[in-house]
């Protein structure tokens, strides 16, 4: 049931719940032990304005058999449940793993909600965009699982693509999208501050920015060209315009995935990049992963936005 990596783990869990509860009883007991709630308390030895003395009252029993029912329910419950270490309770409840409720409960909304996914299973999906229901159920879809990453609005952060600038770093292919969904991506971006130094970072930069029109030193961006060539141009192409195999991007667009300022282009040089897609293929399944696919693809359409 657990994922404990050794034994030690199981009963770091085990031996101080146990303990702890046990410790309740005894404090309780101890702290309402030798005096009845009828008895008046005994003077603790604390006055205020010479009359306002504190007495050790018990508590009320109400209250004193309220924290006993409650040490008995968490008996009763790490007995029928799952809580101490690997013990699975008596119930063997479990809320992940074959006949378990979160698979009956998937099961279940499979069951009911399928058949509207499967309506679109087999439809192209440059059709399913252009389907308004297809539409809001993909929405719905990106909602849950994609707005996280990429915002309500589909228009990113730092590190992760705007969906609505038809910039693709792996291409706005219906079916290179739909992939991306099922499988993920994983793009790296190499580090180059120990191969080229703070001045060749900064050379490297003012070339980079070269490519997009932007007004750079031209004599720096002529020593950045040469190492770019050297360095750069087996990923983002000699033009800089990238490479949709790799997930390189294009350069010469103004567009940035890390944001475009000097200071942030430098350390995409200097310290390297790493960017993950998760693959959503046994999370969604295809049908859903589908309708999503075609939700994203009506971004860069427009379709979305114009309704």
């Amino acid at each position: 049931m657990a994922d404990f990596t050794s034994g030690f783990w199981n009963w770091y869990i085990i031996i101080p719940t146990i303990a702890g509860i046990i410790a309740c009883f005894v404090m309780i007991r101890w702290l309402s032990s030798g005096i009845s709630p009828e008895e008046t308390g005994k003077e603790m030895d604390h006055v205020w304005d010479e009359d306002l003395v504190e007495l050790n009252n018990p508590l009320p029993r109400w209250w004193l058999m309220m924290f006993y029912i409650t040490l008995f329910f968490g008996i009763g419950y790490l007995t029928l449940y799952p809580g101490l270490g690997s013990f699975a309770g008596l119930l063997g409840w479990s809320s992940t793993g074959e006949g378990s409720q979160y698979e009956r409960e998937m099961a279940l909304a499979d069951s009911r909600f399928g058949p509207l996914f499967e309506r679109y299973r087999d439809m192209n999906i440059v059709a399913v965009a252009d389907d308004e229901q297809a539409r809001r159920m993909g929405e719905r879809l990106f909602v849950n699982y994609c707005a996280t990453c990429h915002g309500s609005d589909a228009r990113g952060a730092p590190g992760f693509p705007n969906l609505r600038d038809n910039d693709w770093l792996y291409g706005g292919d219906p079916a290179v999208i739909e992939q991306t969904i099922l499988d993920g991506r994983s793009g790296v971006m190499p580090a180059w501050e120990a191969a080229l130094g703070a001045g060749g970072v900064a050379d490297m930069t003012e070339y980079v920015f070269s490519l997009s029109g932007r007004k750079v030193d031209d004599a720096a961006a002529a020593s950045g060209k040469k190492k770019y060539a050297q360095m750069c141009a087996s990923c983002h192409g000699a033009d800089g315009t990238g490479n949709h195999a790799l997930g390189a991007p294009n350069l010469t667009d103004n567009i940035w995935l890390y944001r475009g300022s000097r200071k942030q282009v430098m350390e995409s040089i200097a310290r390297g990049r790493n960017g993950q897609m998760p693959p959503h293929r046994e999370f969604l399944g295809e049908d859903k992963s589908h309708l999503l696919a075609a939700y994203v693809y009506s971004l860069q359409t427009g379709q979305e936005a114009d309704e």
